[in-house]
């Protein structure tokens, strides 16, 4: 039998029930051995679910036999969380994004090597059977020589805000929260970011409660995030497109993430998901007939929602020896870009980013 890694998730929020439940029932190589949450009864009560521990922190953290700690917590908490299980020797998987700032972040990846420590964070979207797909079909060359990309969506800040108050905390605005799925997706495709210029917009700074269910339906809340960016990303590589979000819309997002080349167009689904259809459009000769859009399938696995992929992928990779896809490198390198483009849009005009990062390996 090969072995398992023992985990603590700490945060009993919506989101923990999905990587509870993947973590615990589908990737054999975790065991899930405890959680903890801020409010005690939360924690008490996934434990009483899922059949394990709920514990505190402190708890987690001095017991030897727990090796790695996933933490789904808001972002603001994320750095004091990484940072104290780094100096009790676990392992760290995070969601989005690892932390505020990518100083913040490259300090603690720093802390991590020194004690041969591993630090993964979400999104792990990018290991799924889409984006994967998406990743064959351009190394195989199905496309040609890539042109451009244009990756765009929308969302409803004023619901979403209304129901998730992390939203409206740092870290929650569009380009940190929900930006970093597709920022994360192109340098998995395309390998890390150059430099970029945008334009960054918060189209209302107090906003109304839309839930008609809320206690607090209807009343004012401030929101100081962004809601808006619209970005021109230039890579490492030479390709060059845009990459637009717009949180002042309607609540079902419409993902627009098109791949162009000199043989071909490939449509890839929202990188909030795991899988959907991969569109490959080839070249048509001259004015001559179009040619049918294919959907491509190349039986990757990881279809649905798999979250909790990250940190199974990042426990194989502990105890095999080789890095992880979903790393502190590229998390941090994603970040940064995120920061420069928050800056770029306070300057008008184009930012640098100063780190890099490996093209991760696409799934076997």
């Amino acid at each position: 039998m090969d072995k398992k890694m023992k985990v603590a998730v700490v945060g009993c929020g919506a989101i923990s029930d999905i990587y509870l439940t993947n973590m615990i029932e589908r990737f054999d190589n975790l065991e899930v051995v405890a959680c903890c949450a801020a409010h005690f009864e939360h924690a008490q009560k996934k434990a009483q679910k899922y059949g394990i521990k709920a514990c505190t922190y402190e708890e987690i953290l001095s017991d030897d036999a727990i090796e790695m700690v996933v933490i789904l917590t808001p972002a603001p908490t994320h750095e004091e969380l990484i940072r104290r299980a780094i100096e009790a020797g676990k392992h760290v998987y995070t969601e989005k994004t690892m932390t505020l700032s990518h100083h913040t972040a490259e300090k603690l990846v720093s802390e991590a090597q020194k004690k041969g420590l591993h630090i993964g964070s979400a999104p792990d979207t990018f290991l799924g059977a889409a984006l994967q797909t998406a990743r064959k079909a351009l190394d195989d060359g199905l496309i040609g020589e890539i042109t451009s990309f244009d990756a765009c969506a929308n969302r409803d800040i004023d619901l979403l805000a209304s129901l998730f108050g992390f939203l409206r905390m740092p870290g929650g605005g569009i380009g940190y929260d929900f930006g970093v799925y597709y920022l994360t997706a192109l340098v998995s495709l395309f390998g890390p970011v150059n430099k970029v210029v945008a334009s960054v917009r918060n189209l209302a700074r107090s906003r109304v409660n839309v839930l008609p269910d809320s206690p607090s339906f209807g009343q004012e809340f401030a929101y100081e995030n962004e809601s808006q960016i619209f970005t021109i990303l230039e890579m490492e590589n030479g390709v060059t497109g845009t990459f637009s979000v717009n949180g002042d819309s309607i609540i079902n997002d419409q993902a627009n993430f098109t791949i162009y080349g000199k043989k071909g167009i490939i449509k890839i689904p929202d990188p909030n998901n795991f899988g959907g259809k991969v569109v490959y459009i080839p070249a048509q000769n001259g004015f001559g007939k179009n040619m049918e859009p294919q959907i491509l399938d190349y039986g990757f696995p990881y279809g649905e929602n798999s979250r909790g992929l990250g940190p199974s992928e990042m426990a194989d990779a502990i105890i095999k020896g080789r890095k992880h896809r979903a790393n502190a490198q590229m998390a941090c390198h994603v970040l940064e870009v995120i920061d420069c483009i928050m800056e770029s849009g306070k300057k008008g005009a184009f930012v640098t980013v100063t780190s890099s990062c490996e093209r991760p390996e696409k799934m076997n």
